[in-house]
Order: structure tokens, then sequence, then C-alpha cells
């Protein structure tokens, strides 16, 4: 019975060990994640190979993984810059973005777990001033948001692709003016839109007008038409054809042929 502890130590010991040895040498990398390997005896981080996905690794247990997101993600930066007059304007935006997933190990050996703050955010910075700086406050807050926000994210995207970063969209949520710049806008937009309004209104009289113009036209040109065709002959004959159909009317009437002017039908009736 004595001998039992001596034998059992050891092997106690031994599990132990490699209970330590398997807990430092697995790692589980979850779902939207990846894994940077760095050899502490093998030239440090591997960059010449596709970094550790999902699921279980077993790695040495002197070597390290490096676990980074690499679904997309998204940031926000408030910033303040220049318009071209130089007023200053507060810019709110957001970038959606993830590491080049098969350029992990560049992105960690060169950049670091803090890529973010050192490169993606700088970078938006730089290229909202750049942008901004071409445009007026009223461009800013009337046509042109879609227009930086588009060159924002050219511009951020052109630099940090070469940095290992995919950017996949740059968003302008808000454009602050100065309020007196935004009230002398809105001002200038209200004007515009009333003197827009007021040229319609003389556009449509201008248009009504004409209209009824070419209409008396046309009446004028029909009448004078009419009165060429309209010689003594036939107006005798339309004066004929009108007495013999009121003759064929029931109602009492005398008809004096020759008796009215031009020698005309004279219809004398009760009355």
């Amino acid at each position: 019975m004595e001998k039992l502890p001596k034998i059992g130590l050891p092997v106690l010991i031994l599990i132990v060990l490699g209970i330590v040895f398997i807990s430092k040498s697995t790692i589980t990398i979850g779902s939207g994640e990846a894994g940077v390997l760095y050899k502490t005896f093998g030239g440090g981080v591997v960059t010449d190979a596709p970094p550790l996905g999902e699921g279980f690794h077993l790695v040495a247990p002197w070597n390290k993984v490096i676990v980074y997101e690499v679904r997309q993600q998204e940031v926000f930066e408030k910033m303040q810059v220049l318009s071209s007059n130089g007023l200053e304007i507060k810019l709110d935006a957001s970038a959606w973005f993830q590491p080049d997933y098969n350029k992990l190990g560049l992105l960690h050996q060169q950049k670091g777990e803090n890529y973010v703050a050192r490169v993606l955010l700088p970078t938006i910075r730089s290229a909202a001033r750049s942008v901004v700086g071409r445009y007026t406050p009223e461009q800013l807050y009337s046509s042109k948001r879609d227009a930086i926000q588009k060159e924002i994210f050219e511009e951020t995207k052109k630099i940090v692709g070469d940095q290992f970063i995919q950017l996949n969209e740059v968003l302008v949520r808000d454009v602050t003016l100065p309020p007196t710049i935004k009230e002398a806008i809105e001002r200038k937009l209200r004007q515009e839109q009333e003197a827009l309004e007021y040229e319609f209104r003389l556009e449509k009289a201008r248009k009504e007008a004409e209209r009824q113009k070419i209409d008396a036209e046309g009446k004028a040109v029909a009448n004078q038409i009419l009165s060429a065709s309209l010689t003594d002959k036939i107006l005798k004959e339309k004066g004929i054809q009108a007495t013999l159909e009121l003759s064929k009317s029931p109602n009492a009437k005398v008809v004096v042929v020759g008796s009215g002017k031009d020698g005309m039908p004279l219809i004398l009736g009760n009355q």
C-alpha cells in the first residue's frame, strides 16, 4: 500500500503535463474569425501560408495564434473639416471594412492588431478633408452629399488597399454646417423655389394668352373665308330654302313672294 503513492505520483504528473500540453497545443477559432500563426522558433509570423480558419487546430505549445475578426465590421468617425471657402464643417461618417483574409499574416506583421486606429481612421480623415475642401457649404448641404461620399470612399480605398485592408463602403451620415450658414442657404433655396414658381406661373399665363390669340386668329380667318363665300345669289338661295322650310310649319302664316328686301319672300304670321 505504501508503494501506490510512489507509483501513482509520476503517473499523475504525466497526466497533468499531458493536459497542460494539450491545452497549450490546441485552439478553437470561432465563426467569422481567422488565426495568424506565430512560430517562436521558426521565423515569427507566418506570412506565406493561409491563416488558420474556423474550427479546431493543433499547434506546438511554444507557438502562438493571434485571432482576428475577418467578417465585415463598421467603424464610426466624427470629423471637423474645412469647405472650399474655409468654413468649418462637421462630418459624421462610417466605414464598412474587413481585413484582407489572404494577407492577414502581413497585416499582423506590419500593422498589428490595432490596424483600425493606426491605418483606417487616419486615412478616412485625410480623404474627407481633401474631398470636402473641394466643395462649398451650399453644395455639401444640398446636392453633393452622394458625390463626396463616393469620392471619400475611392480615395480611402486607394490607400488602404495596399495596407491589407478591404474597404467595402463609406457612408456620410450627416453634414452639419454653422447655423448662420445653414439659415442663409435655406433662405436662398426658398427664394429660388419662389422664383421658379413665379416663373412657372408667368409661363403658364403666356401660353394661355398665346392659345387665345391663335384661337381668335383662327376664328377671324374662318369668318373672312365665310364672308368671301357668301355672295348675293347664295344668300337669296339660302333665304328661299329657309322660307320653304318655314312654309311647311303648321303655324298660320302668309307668304308674300318677292315682297321682302332684295326681292326675298316675306312671311307674315298671325302676329
